[in-house]
């Protein structure tokens, strides 16, 4: 890779989009092409396929994707798979018609099968069933790593799909109704600080385990392949060799956020999979390895919050 070349970020705007994007220009790339979704409606083939005909980027990064919780994974299956094969699909095949030869995929952890040996290597995959809640969304993301493998088997080219951990950090979605855990449990505790509140509630009973990763190591994995990705396989984990039980991370949070309340564990709720920790291996043998300790990186996302918490308030 040079520095001039043209790096297509899909996406820019998401959690890991636009830390890719503040990675690339901090180490010095200079020709990056961004569209949000206003301007680009990756859904649409012909659209996507213009765009990407006119720019003609020397590299593309696929972060772009309909990204949600587990409520509305479950509940709006239909959507998680038909919206994200339309944007990998249409992504990857205008690159591909259009001669773009280099491509890193952002794939997912849930593509694993609910049951498979801990932790999750990449040999795994379509091993057995997936976990139901995440079905859908990992099926769409199946369909992208397999489209990848058969466009660098078939033509020779040079597409990677990438499977990090969970994912939080700078620019994390602190929606109440549409985040992740961690962003959603800092404002939830947040809120409760701030107005008094005696308690809050978290989802399941918190005694599963849950590997996390901060978002600026995992765009500093990705740039990492994106520079050795000749030497790769078709897949590769974007690990943190680290997890925890989400009771311990609550708790964590709450030391961090000052909350005195209590917490009360609603295990009524699912609690999805048992554990879900990748193997990371394939990338520290070729050097790769995190930066940031899960407290810290929960530090930084928390003082993050506070500077940006307008934004979220409801």
């Amino acid at each position: 890779m040079e520095k001039s070349d043209k790096i297509y970020v899909a996406g820019h705007n998401g959690l890991l989009g636009s830390a890719i994007i503040r990675l690339l220009k901090e180490k010095g790339y200079t020709n990056l092409i961004t569209k949000s979704s206003k301007e680009l409606d990756l859904c649409n083939q012909k659209e996507t396929f213009e765009f990407i005909k006119n720019e003609n980027p020397d590299f593309i990064i696929l972060t772009a994707a309909k990204v949600g919780s587990i409520k509305e994974n479950k509940e709006n299956p239909a959507e998680f798979l038909t919206e994200n094969i339309e944007i990998e699909m249409n992504v990857i095949n205008s690159a591909f018609k259009n001669g773009v030869k280099n491509l890193i995929f952002i794939s997912s952890s849930v593509v694993y099968p609910e049951n498979a040996p801990q932790p999750l290597k990449e040999k795994y995959l379509l091993n057995g069933p997936l976990e139901f809640e995440n079905e859908a969304y990992g099926l769409a993301k199946i369909i992208g790593i397999k489209a990848c493998e058969y466009y660098n088997k078939e033509y020779g080219y040079n597409y990677i799909s990438v499977l990090p951990t969970n994912l939080y950090g700078i620019n994390d979605n602190f929606d109440s109704e549409h985040s992740h855990v961690i962003p959603g449990i800092i404002k939830r505790m947040h809120d409760a600080k701030i107005e008094n509140k005696p308690y809050i509630e978290v989802w399941g009973t918190g005694n599963i385990y849950r590997e996390f990763l901060f978002i600026d190591d995992a765009a500093d994995a990705i740039l990492f392949i994106l520079e050795n990705s000749k030497d790769m396989d078709n897949f590769i984990n974007i690990g943190s060799d680290e997890e925890i039980l989400i009771k311990d991370l609550v708790f964590m949070l709450k030391e961090i956020i000052g909350y005195e309340g209590e917490i009360l564990f609603d295990k009524t709720k699912s609690d999805g999979v048992y554990r879900r920790k990748l193997n990371n291996d394939k990338l520290n043998l070729m050097g790769w390895n995190p930066k940031t300790p899960l407290k810290e990186g929960l530090k930084i996302t928390f003082q993050w919050y506070l500077k940006n918490k307008k934004v979220f308030e409801n």
